[in-house]
């Protein structure tokens, strides 16, 4: 590992507002002291819970804090050099409703309390085009989310995959999710949100290189049952380049 990493790891021990959580620690039995706890123990408020899953650099997590200050903000991701960034900039800008928690997205469950969470972001996370439980709008998350999200509690997803925009429509349709705001074209579309302020470093680059941007947001309503979309979905090619180019279009 490289020293700017082990410099990363050790500045955010460091950090009040960022948690790491042993995951055999977890699956072995093991509970997270602030499990139906985050308002009143560290946040120290009653405002809403917003989580943003797979947050990467935090960029999404500190935006939409710096934009809501009347929500408490949580980015989670299991990439701490990544999370680094968000955690520290948020330090530097002086915002007290931001968190971050270092953690399998997969054991997300374990670490909130039933209706203890009101919002879900999902920024431009791995399609998965070939496993379909790893894909974070999949079924077996939605039972998952379902556990800690309120019954009227909102999910979001923004996306450059065309791939990952369709599934989760089609699921989402499946569920009969109530579908608050969809458009294959964010920015070419009429929704008049702060959120489009908010664009992060990879967002820009896409959006340079042509590609449109995906939106869409439901209202988790609880299921007994869940049924996954069967539908035959064309893969995004240009995903199959490397990191630095994967975001170029077909005709490029």
């Amino acid at each position: 590992m490289g020293k700017n990493k082990l410099s990363k790891f050790a500045d955010m021990e460091t950090y009040p507002h960022v948690f790491q959580v042993s995951s055999h620690e977890i699956r072995n039995g093991g509970s997270f002291h602030l499990k139906g706890q985050w308002n009143e123990a560290f946040f120290k408020n009653n405002n809403p819970i917003v989580l943003e899953l797979g947050c990467g650099k935090g960029e999404y997590t500190v935006g939409l804090a710096a934009l809501f200050p009347g929500k408490n903000f949580i980015g989670v991701d299991i990439k701490g050099a990544r999370m680094w960034t968000g955690a520290k900039s948020s330090l530097e800008k002086g915002l007290t409703n931001v968190a971050f928690l270092r953690t399998n997205i997969e054991m997300i469950h374990h670490f909130f309390a039933t209706n203890e969470v009101t919002e879900i972001w999902l920024t431009f996370p791995d399609p998965q085009m070939k496993k379909v439980t790893k894909r974070l709008t999949a079924t077996n998350f939605m039972q998952s989310y379902q556990q800690f999200v309120k019954p009227d509690g909102v999910i979001h997803l923004k996306t450059d995959s065309n791939f990952m925009f369709t599934y989760t429509s089609l699921m989402v349709k499946e569920n009969q999710y109530p579908v608050l705001f969809s458009s294959d074209d964010l920015y070419a579309s009429d929704l008049n949100d702060p959120i489009l302020q908010i664009k992060t470093y990879y967002e820009q680059q896409w959006l340079n290189r042509g590609l449109t941007i995906k939106y869409i947001k439901w209202t988790l309503e609880p299921r007994t049952n869940f049924v996954e979309p069967d539908e035959e979905i064309e893969y995004d090619s240009y995903r199959s380049f490397g990191r630095n180019q994967r975001s170029q279009p077909e005709n490029e």
